[in-house]
């Protein structure tokens, strides 16, 4: 869920269907908007030598969208085995109890009410299916279920709506927060530094090969936003939608209430840091 369109500075990436590394082939959704930039990605994670398949968010509640993914797995000498959720959202998640009913799978989700099966999925947890290891990142912020998935083997990561293939991300408050969030971007970077992460495959938008450039990116941009949105709150701008219609008055006013949704997280974030 995109809050803004391409800024100046941003990384920009490559595919936005198909192959993407070794063990990673993105379907695009059908769901393009303001919002979903192209459509949802949905991708199908597996070892090169194996035939079973994890699919990541399955997308909106398509049956051509879901059988297509099935489609594009077999093709590719897959069986889908399990299904796992970045996020709850709708152009993520709402087809995944169909999905699990055509491919006869679990769905494993941080939050139990988007699970089909007994397992969930949490910090430190370890997915392995047909010799492929993902890790799970809790990334809260744009959501407090976020997760993003680490794909060591590609020195990838899967990080749904917390990073972007172009724009910048809501904050969705108030179920996202946004220091969660600058959090889950300084626990992003750290996968750069420290495991040599350089690929992020994200839920909307293309490829990006600089991860590092990507999370800094984000970092600023955040930082730049914040420093707006409390210098408008100085100049006396006060409810959220008189922030957004100065700081944000040169974007498309389509993406002005999902960028309301960011200041008030911002704004809240100010008040508890005593910032305003």
């Amino acid at each position: 869920m995109t809050e803004a369109a391409a800024l100046p500075g941003q990384p920009r990436g490559g595919v936005l269907s198909g192959p993407a590394t070794a063990r990673t082939i993105n379907v695009l959704a059908p769901n393009p908007s303001a919002m979903t930039l192209d459509g949802t990605n949905t991708w199908i994670v597996a070892e090169p030598d194996s035939d079973l398949a994890v699919v990541i968010d399955p997308g909106p509640l398509d049956d051509d969208h879901l059988r297509q993914v099935i489609g594009v797995a077999e093709q590719a000498g897959k069986r889908v085995a399990l299904t796992l959720l970045t996020h709850g959202h709708p152009d993520h998640a709402e087809g995944a109890s169909r999905f699990a009913h055509l491919t006869r799978t679990k769905v494993r989700a941080l939050d139990p009410a988007l699970r089909l099966g007994d397992e969930g999925l949490g910090a430190g947890d370890v997915v392995r299916t047909g010799g492929l290891e993902l890790r799970v990142v809790p990334t809260p912020g744009h959501t407090e279920d976020s997760l993003s998935f680490h794909l060591p083997a590609d020195q990838a990561v899967l990080t749904g709506d917390t990073i972007l293939g172009r724009g910048t991300t809501v904050v969705a408050h108030p179920d996202g927060r946004l220091g969660d969030y600058l959090d889950s971007l300084r626990r992003l970077r750290s996968l750069t530094v420290d495991d040599g992460v350089h690929t992020v495959l994200p839920g909307h938008g293309p490829v990006l090969e600089d991860a590092q450039g990507a999370v800094d990116f984000y970092l600023a941009h955040r930082a730049h936003r914040l420093a707006q949105v409390e210098t408008a709150v100085e100049n006396g701008y006060r409810t959220p939608s008189e922030v957004v219609a100065h700081v944000y008055a040169d974007v498309d006013r389509s993406l002005w209430p999902a960028a309301e949704l960011s200041v008030r997280a911002q704004l809240e974030y100010l008040r508890e840091h005593g910032l305003i």
